[in-house]
């Protein structure tokens, strides 16, 4: 795999050595060279999850924000400006990890005040209708 604009030539990786010692004139020696393409991956965007966010779980609109954000990311990236998309997408990621948390943190409280309730609500209707059966312990 060569990139463009490289010629593909073949450099034999063990071959004739040609050993120089202190003092004495270099002789020809062939030079290898090695190209490392790194491939860096596109920064994401966090779309989808800003989409959810948005839809399903928008407190204090930072759904809202995280979409922008997401839909920023992704416009930086079709530009080609792919620094501008990684702080974008990491703004999008931060806001949909916010909105997660904060929605999460609220069902949580919504199931344990719904059970309380509800447990609070069987003692006392037990208290109130079973407060004179011998046969009821509390």
């Amino acid at each position: 795999m060569n990139p463009p604009g490289y010629p593909a030539e073949a450099f034999p990786l063990q071959g004739v050595r040609h050993e120089v010692f202190p003092g004495q004139p270099a002789g020809s020696t062939a030079v290898q060279f090695t190209t490392v393409n790194i491939t860096t991956d596109p920064p994401k965007d966090h779309i989808i999850w800003s989409l959810c966010c948005f839809v399903y779980s928008n407190p204090l609109c930072l759904g809202l924000a995280a979409l922008i954000y997401s839909i920023k990311a992704r416009d930086r990236k079709v530009a080609g400006d792919l620094e501008g998309a990684r702080h974008y997408g990491s703004t999008a990621r931060c806001l949909n990890i916010v909105s997660t948390v904060l929605v999460v943190i609220t069902i949580l409280i919504f199931v344990i005040t719904i059970i309380i309730v509800v447990e609070n609500a069987k003692r006392m209707y037990y208290n109130r209708y079973n407060r004179y059966d011998p046969y009821y312990h509390y």
